[in-house]
């Protein structure tokens, strides 16, 4: 998962001398910016799926996936599309992850969809919580990347990428589950997130 780490320090002198936080992470800004270059263009997006498919066969990516998801691009919404089990999911965190810029390009059509469509959603029921509420995640980290989180406390943790997140806490021990028996090397985190709108 990509995450960029701004600690304690930088944030409490940011804060308490009105400086910019212009020490972070360069992966945090390469992401920053590529958010804001990608979500401006303007492309024919079915052609850019297309694309996308050519690509993905070169790729090895399964032929069944390819056709259900050109079947499914024009009649599901891009966050079906993204949280269905299939190749997207899995390409388009990792290129996320790895600041793969090939393919972050290949997916800008689906990722300015989904941003989209995550936006639209977020005017039409931000009213609905008027009040903070929390959201789980459950995640596995290798152990180098554990620490590096704890050793990060009281700074700001960014996700630099789409996050999925339940109400149920339950649900997000699940995927903590599923990570470490998946690899025994893997430490589960819990996080709770506090969204204020």
């Amino acid at each position: 998962m990509p995450i960029s780490f701004v600690p304690k320090d930088i944030v409490i002198e940011a804060s308490t001398k009105n400086k910019s936080l212009d020490r972070l992470e360069p992966s945090y800004m390469y992401s920053v910016l590529f958010k804001e270059i990608i979500l401006e263009i303007e492309e024919d997006n079915i052609q850019a799926m297309k694309d996308l498919v050519v690509y993905c066969r070169q790729k090895d990516i399964d032929e069944n996936q390819l056709n259900k998801f050109e079947c499914d691009y024009q009649c599901r919404s891009p966050i079906w599309l993204y949280t269905c089990e299939n190749f997207l999911y899995r390409m388009l965190n990792r290129s996320l992850g790895s600041l793969d810029m090939e393919i972050m390009t290949k997916l800008g059509f689906f990722i300015r969809s989904l941003h989209r469509q995550l936006e639209q959603l977020y005017q039409e029921q931000s009213s609905d919580y008027l009040k903070p509420f929390q959201v789980y995640r459950g995640q596995g980290f290798s152990k180098e990347k554990f620490e590096n989180i704890c050793n990060r406390k009281g700074g700001l943790l960014s996700f630099n990428n789409f996050l999925s997140t339940s109400r149920q806490p339950k649900i997000a021990e699940e995927f903590i589950k599923r990570a470490v028996n998946k690899n025994e090397q893997r430490i589960g985190v819990l996080f709770i997130i506090t969204i204020n709108l």
